[in-house]
C-alpha cells in the first residue's frame, strides 16, 4: 500500500464510510458516488429505499448527553411479548431489545441474553473497532491525522485475503451501470472503501486485508504506511507468536477498553483461512447482551471515543440493498445502522445451495440493528440484537421476519395512526429473495469463519 495525495473535500461535521451517500467526498468511497448517481437516474444499480437516503448531518449519537447511561433493568411484559414472536423455536433466540423512543424512559428487554454463539460476520465489527482504537493509540490529539490515515492509504489485495466469493460494488465516474464481483488480487483502494466493503457487503477478504494493516499499524505507528519492502519483512520474519500477540492486541484488547466484556464478546482471528494459516487465532463468540452494550457504548460515544463512536455509526448506516432483518419492509423508511453475520453447517463438507441458510447441525444468523424512524407522529428509535439457531430453515427469512414483528411492537408501544393497529403476532409475508439479497456469487458459508466455541 501507499501513502497517495489525494484529494478530498471535506464535508461539514461529516467525513466517514458504509456512510452516508452525501460522504463521497470525504471519505472517496465510490460506491458512494455511484449511489448518489443511481437516485438521479444516470447509472443502473440497486433500489435505495427512504431509509438509506438520510443526509450524513442527520446521524447523531443518541445517548451522546447521556455518557453515564447503564441498560435498565429488563421489562418483564416486554420480554415476555418479545419472547413470544419467537413462537416454538424462543429456546434457540438470544434477543434483546433497547426502546429509547422516549428518552426520558428508556426500556430494555431481553430473551435468552446470554445464549452464546459464533457472531460470523458481526464478527466484523471488532475488526472496525481495532482500527479506531489503533489509530486512537497512534493519533491521540489528531482527528485530521485519523482521518488522512482513513482516507489517503492506499491497500492492495493480496494473498491475505484468502478465497471470498462475495462480492463488492466496482464503479468509476463515466460507467452506467454499478458492477459487483468479488475482491481480487491487486484491487486497490483506500482505507475507508475496503471497511465499507467489510461492513456494507460483508466482504471476507475486506475483512481479513483490514486485519493484516492492522498489525501494520500496530507495528509501524505514525510510520505507517511504511515501506514495502519493510512491511513485508515485518509480516514474513516475524515469529507467529509475536504475530499472535500483535493481532490479540488490536482486536481483543480494545473490547474492554471500551467497557465491554470479553467473555462474552470475541473475535479470536482472522477472516481468511490465510490469515488464519499465517496468525493463528482462537474462537469467536458473542451474546445478544454484549452486542447490545457495544451498540449502546457507542451511542454514548464511548467506543474509544466520540470521534470514533460517530464514525462507527456512520460506517453502520446502511444504504445498500437491504438483506436478512434489514431487508423487512417495514423498515424502508427507517435509517438503520446494521450488520449480520451467518454461520451455517450440514455436516460433511459444504452445505450444497439448497441449504443455503438452512444448517442441519448449525444454522446460526446474528444481526445488529439500530432502527430510527423520524418522519412519523412519534418518532421511534430503538436498538435490537438478535442471535438465532433454527435448524432447517431459511434463517435470513427467519430474522427478515422478525424485524417486521418487532417493528410492529414497537410502533404498537408508541402509536402513531393506523399502522399502530396492526398487531405483531400478525401473519408476516416472507419474502426470500430480498431476504438473502447477496449479489450472485456471494456465499454465507460458515467455512470462511473461526470454528464456533467449544
Amino acid at each position: 500500500m501507499i501513502l497517495a495525495p489525494l484529494i478530498f473535500a471535506l464535508l461539514a461535521a461529516t467525513g466517514a464510510s458504509a456512510y452516508p451517500l452525501d460522504g463521497a467526498a470525504a471519505t472517496g468511497i465510490p460506491r458512494l458516488q455511484a449511489y448518489e448517481e443511481v437516485l438521479k437516474g444516470s447509472v443502473r444499480g440497486p433500489r435505495v429505499v427512504a431509509g438509506a437516503q438520510y443526509p450524513g448531518a442527520r446521524i447523531e449519537l443518541a445517548l451522546a448527553s447521556r455518557p453515564d447511561f447503564e441498560i435498565p433493568a429488563p421489562d418483564r411484559e416486554l420480554s415476555r411479548r418479545l419472547a413470544s414472536l419467537a413462537g416454538g423455536d424462543a429456546s434457540v433466540y438470544g434477543i434483546a431489545l433497547l426502546d429509547l423512543t422516549d428518552p426520558q424512559h428508556p426500556v430494555y428487554a431481553e430473551h435468552n441474553p446470554g445464549l452464546k454463539l459464533n457472531p460470523g460476520s458481526v464478527g466484523k465489527l471488532i475488526v472496525l473497532l481495532g482500527w479506531f482504537q489503533t489509530l486512537a493509540d497512534v493519533y491521540p490529539d489528531d482527528l485530521d491525522a485519523r482521518r488522512r490515515v482513513l482516507r489517503e492509504t492506499m491497500m492492495t489485495a493480496d494473498s491475505w485475503m484468502g478465497q471470498d466469493e462475495h462480492t463488492v460494488p466496482l464503479w468509476s465516474p463515466g460507467d452506467r451501470s454499478v458492477t459487483n464481483r468479488p475482491i481480487r488480487h491487486g484491487d486497490t483502494w483506500n482505507v475507508y472503501t475496503y471497511l465499507d466493503h467489510m461492513i456494507s457487503k460483508s466482504s471476507n477478504a475486506a475483512a481479513a486485508l483490514l486485519q493484516r494493516e492492522l498489525l501494520l499499524l500496530d507495528h509501524f505507528g505514525r510510520e505507517y504506511p511504511a515501506d514495502a519492502a519493510r512491511e513485508q519483512e515485518y509480516l514474513s520474519k516475524t515469529p507467529r507468536p509475536d504475530l499472535v500477540k500483535s493481532l490479540f492486541h488490536v482486536t481483543q484488547d480494545p473490547i474492554p477498553r471500551s467497557g465491554l466484556d470479553l467473555a462474552t464478546l470475541r473475535q479470536g482471528g482472522f477472516f481468511s483461512r490465510t490469515g488464519k494459516a499465517r496468525v493463528p487465532g482462537t474462537s469467536s463468540y458473542a451474546t445478544a447482551r454484549s452486542l447490545m452494550e457495544y451498540l449502546v457504548q457507542m451511542e454514548k460515544g464511548k467506543l474509544v471515543d466520540p470521534f470514533s463512536s460517530l464514525e462507527t455509526k456512520r460506517i453502520l448506516y446502511s444504504t445498500d440493498r437491504r438483506i436478512r432483518y434489514a431487508s423487512a419492509p417495514a423498515l424502508a423508511d427507517s435509517a438503520i445502522f446494521f450488520k449480520s453475520g451467518s454461520f451455517y453447517d450440514c455436516g460433511g463438507g459444504d452445505c450444497p445451495k439448497a441449504l443455503k441458510y438452512k444448517g442441519t447441525l448449525k444454522n446460526y444468523m446474528n444481526s445488529v440493528i439500530v432502527v430510527e424512524t423520524p418522519d412519523r407522529a412519534v418518532p421511534l428509535r430503538y436498538a435490537v440484537t438478535l442471535l438465532s439457531n433454527v435448524l432447517g430453515r431459511n434463517s435470513a427469512v427467519v430474522h427478515q421476519t422478525m424485524g417486521t414483528r418487532i417493528h410492529r411492537l414497537m410502533e404498537e408501544r408508541h402509536p402513531a395512526g393506523a399502522a399502530s393497529l396492526v398487531r405483531p403476532e400478525a401473519p408476516v409475508k416472507e419474502d426470500v429473495k430480498s431476504a438473502e439479497g447477496e449479489e450472485p456469487g456471494d456465499t454465507g458459508n460458515s467455512g470462511a469463519y473461526d470454528p464456533p466455541e467449544r
